[in-house]
């Protein structure tokens, strides 16, 4: 049934093909690469796309296309660490907040909005700032700031299904009660969090490689699609430089997000009128 409603939406298969292509590309991009990321010749900076350099050269004559195939090694892994994180976090905090209620739920709660009451963006930037630049510490940074919408989703999910009655069954049969959160109550609210979760992969992205961009990411000789952007601005005559990464981040954030409307409407009935 989920394969049926996926075929017949385009976008879904679209995205599918291109987020597959690039977790492939990623994986395969030591071996396919024409040079190493790295490698400079000066003798042949900035040069425009052609025989010599299929997307071009860089400012010390590295090679764009091998370049954006490694940057893939970065950016794709470090968007779904966010979302991996972010969530686990996110659904912890809500389940447990729904669950215990009083003042476990207070608490909470109130720390839940107090993180929402800024832009996310801005306090992964106070964070990593804070921090230093680096992958690591800008993923950390994200999926720090990213798990309140999880949790107020997940609290009020929790709050309906541990009314229902197979819930108080599983409490008059003597069932502890970590083992009805987890066992019984958490499995008929995950749908939510998961559509949430595919719908957030993309903004993930484009927020690490905002990061990037603005120089609190990885290290300028880095790969990184966000930072070659930045670097590539600063020579806008030179399109190639910032055009094709700024092409990848567009065309992985775009497959995401057709993926997760897909996913959607396949986890969400109602919108399929079912």
């Amino acid at each position: 049934m989920a394969l049926y409603h996926l075929r017949r939406n385009p976008l879904v298969t679209l995205g599918l093909v291109i987020a597959i292509a690039w977790v492939v590309i990623a994986f395969l991009a030591p071996a396919v690469a024409p040079v190493p990321p790295l490698k400079q010749d000066l003798a042949n900076r900035l040069q425009a796309p052609g025989e010599l350099y299929f997307m071009g050269s860089d400012e010390l004559g590295r090679d764009i296309f091998s370049r954006v195939l490694w940057g893939a090694r970065i950016t794709i892994p470090a968007g779904l660490a966010v979302i991996i994180m972010g969530s686990t976090i996110g659904v912890i905090v809500g389940a447990v907040a729904g669950y215990a209620g009083g003042v476990i739920d207070e608490l909470l709660m109130r720390l839940t909005e107090l993180f929402m009451a800024f832009p996310f963006i801005i306090l992964a930037m106070a964070v990593t700032a804070a921090l230093g630049p680096d992958i690591r510490n800008a993923v950390l940074a994200l999926a720090a700031v990213w798990w309140p919408r999880y949790a107020r989703i997940l609290r009020g999910l929790v709050l309906e299904v541990k009314a229902q009655e197979f819930v108080e069954a599983a409490h008059s049969a003597g069932a502890g009660g970590a083992y009805v959160l987890f066992r019984t109550i958490l499995p008929n609210c995950v749908a939510p969090a998961v559509i949430l979760a595919t719908l957030d992969i993309g903004t993930a992205i484009l927020s690490f490689a905002a990061l990037s961009f603005i120089g609190l990411g990885p290290e300028p000789s880095s790969p990184e699609w966000g930072r070659m952007v930045s670097i590539g601005i600063d020579f806008f005559d030179q399109w190639w430089m910032w055009l094709f990464p700024g092409f990848a981040i567009a065309s992985l954030v775009m497959a995401f997000n057709f993926i997760g409307d897909g996913m959607r409407d396949i986890l969400d009935p109602r919108l399929r009128g079912e």
